[in-house]
């Protein structure tokens, strides 16, 4: 009987034993659910960063022993350590922060591990942006003292969660900078734009720079004694007098040319002049001084408004003296065109192929502004 008890299990364990080929393919199952863990920790302070077992030697321990514990759903610890001693959470510029998200980003990490959820961010609108990283290359979050793990269904709830609260956070804040900005507006403050010609900002105020003020004086007679807005450029380029340069984001140049007929005019019926500050299509008292006085401004703008009136009454073959007598380099007609943008009128000439839907017929230039081209 004994034999033939150790017989039977001699025969159970052949038939159990696996072949070469079930051996590789268990390896290869076993490797295919491995999920490679990473562990991220962070100190507000550097207080007792210099002791031989800190606070971010603590985490670790407790991130590790989690890891260990989740070794039968094939969590491996990678070797890289994410720590970042001495940072605030309410920050996304720290640097043991910035080179784990690179790596996940890499496809490096599939899990990563935190004492705490402040610990990666103490910030809901950061969290929110981590979380889309992570979820762009399918990594997961754990938090091992706060039962939060995005590998479970509860964990992906809970994170659904948060992240609606951050949404939330994000709505409300932005609410609150554009009630402040409306109520700055309101007191006279400058809050951003581009500088009009005349003034610098300082301290979100604008300051008059007395050369440039002069200049938009000169400009606002020029107008009154030509009142015309093409003969006012026209006197204004013999004058040497420019449009005001700026820098753009991508490092180009706009501005520090003749006025033409739309920035003249904006110019001209802009109120900053008078001291004021628009905001939604209202006027405020501002806080900078003003360059004119309001009997200037105000016949300047007459002036426009009858301007206006008379080109309204114009016949369009008046206005459009080029009309039927230009072509672009294709050949078609260069039609009159134009277009009204906050009271201002502004004309083109535009090529026939163009207007007819045929973009590839159309020859250089297909547009061209009227004051451009036409005589002065």
């Amino acid at each position: 009987m004994p034999e033939a008890r150790k017989g039977s299990r001699s025969s159970g364990a052949g038939t159990r034993r696996p072949s070469s080929a079930a051996s590789a393919r268990v390896g290869s199952d076993r490797s295919s659910t491995e999920r490679r863990c990473a562990i991220y920790t962070r100190k507000s302070s550097e207080e007792g960063l210099d002791q031989d077992f800190n606070s971010l030697q603590a985490q670790r321990e407790a991130c590790e022993a989690y890891i260990a514990s989740q070794r039968q759903e094939g969590w491996r610890l990678i070797p890289n350590e994410y720590d970042d001693g001495g940072f605030s959470g309410g920050s996304m510029e720290r640097p043991g922060l910035k080179r784990l998200l690179a790596d996940v980003e890499a496809g490096r990490i599939d899990i990563v591990v935190v004492y705490k959820v402040d610990r990666l961010t103490r910030s809901l609108a950061d969290f929110a942006k981590i979380v889309e990283i992570f979820d762009a290359r399918g990594a997961s979050f754990v938090s091992v003292t706060q039962s939060f793990n995005t590998t479970t269904s509860m964990g992906r709830l809970t994170l659904n969660v948060l992240l609606s609260f951050a949404q939330f956070e994000r709505e409300v804040t932005a609410e609150r900078i554009r009630d402040k900005i409306a109520a700055s507006k309101r007191k006279g403050m400058f809050m951003g734009g581009p500088v009009p010609l005349g003034y610098r900002v300082e301290n979100r105020k604008l300051l008059t720079i007395p050369e440039e003020a002069e200049t938009i004086r000169t400009i606002f007679r020029t107008y009154l004694a030509t009142r015309s807005t093409i003969l006012a450029a026209r006197e204004l380029d013999r004058l040497g007098i420019r449009t005001r340069p700026r820098a753009l984001r991508d490092g180009r140049q706009k501005g520090g040319i003749p006025f033409a007929f739309g920035s003249l005019q904006a110019l001209l019926r802009n109120r900053v002049y008078l001291g004021e500050i628009i905001h939604k299509g209202e006027w405020f008292p501002g806080e900078h001084e003003a360059i004119l006085d309001r009997e200037t401004f105000e016949a300047v703008q007459l002036c426009l408004e009858q301007g206006r009136a008379s080109e309204t009454r114009s016949s369009h073959r008046m206005q459009s003296l080029l009309t039927g007598r230009i072509f672009d380099s294709e050949g078609n007609r260069m039609a009159p065109s134009h277009t009204n943008k906050r009271g201002v009128r502004y004309r083109y000439y535009i090529s026939r192929a163009l207007l007819e839907g045929r973009r590839a017929e159309a020859g250089r230039p297909s547009r061209i502004r009227a004051e451009e081209i036409e005589p002065w």
